[in-house]
């Protein structure tokens, strides 16, 4: 992670706004920021991590919590587009493995997603990635997912190098604000406090989240 938690928040790397207007950590001083980052081809960000963001939105918003939601793209760049992003937010449009999961939990209505969406969105900065794959970068990227890596067993840290080479070589780009936080997937959500000071970062269901939103809004 180049990010360090209980310091302060870089700000995000946004490439396009797509609802609401351009906004900054800075100019949320004062504010609870909670951030919730998400893929277009992402069942999990539609079953679980956008709805609740929605949820802690509506819930906190009146007690000074600012959502905002970030959609990013580290796979399927065919599906995590702006152009599908922009879809979503208008018409709740959803696509691939999201459209597909939606529909077999009965979340769609007249098939499209069924909350709308009520915050601000932007779309992470997504760069052509031309950088070789090394064993040097194979590692460092292994150990930022499983920083025990060294101490597991060598089989264990061989298939996992090895499934780090096989995502690093299909990463033809870079998300931004996805790499400078350090995320390990989606759904992900970075928490900031009143006065701009990263809090959280956390990969998947939090538990504790609301009552970590709680405790920054007292």
């Amino acid at each position: 992670m180049t990010v360090t938690i209980n310091k302060q928040a870089p700000e995000l790397l946004v490439a396009s706004w797509v609802q609401g207007s351009p906004v900054t950590f800075a100019d949320l001083t004062g504010k609870v920021v909670l951030v919730e980052v998400f893929q277009l081809n992402c069942p999990g960000c539609f079953l679980q991590g956008l709805p609740e963001a929605i949820r802690l939105h509506d819930r906190y918003a009146d007690q000074g919590l600012v959502v905002l939601g970030l959609a990013t793209a580290f796979e399927n760049y065919d599906k995590n587009t702006l152009e599908n992003l922009k879809a979503l937010v208008e018409t709740g449009t959803v696509v691939g493995e999201s459209l597909k999961m939606l529909g077999q939990h009965g979340e769609l209505v007249d098939g499209k997603f069924r909350w709308k969406i009520p915050f601000t969105v932007g779309m992470d900065e997504v760069t052509v990635n031309d950088e070789p794959v090394t064993e040097e970068k194979i590692k460092e990227y292994a150990e930022r997912l499983h920083p025990d890596l060294s101490q597991r067993r060598e089989e264990e840290q061989g298939y996992i190098l090895k499934m780090v080479e096989q995502y690093l070589r299909q990463k033809t780009m870079t998300a931004q604000t996805f790499e400078l936080y350090g995320l390990k997937g989606t759904p992900s959500s970075i928490l900031v406090d009143r006065e701009g000071i990263l809090r959280d970062v956390s990969f998947g269901p939090q538990a504790g989240l609301e009552q970590m939103i709680q405790k920054y809004l007292a």
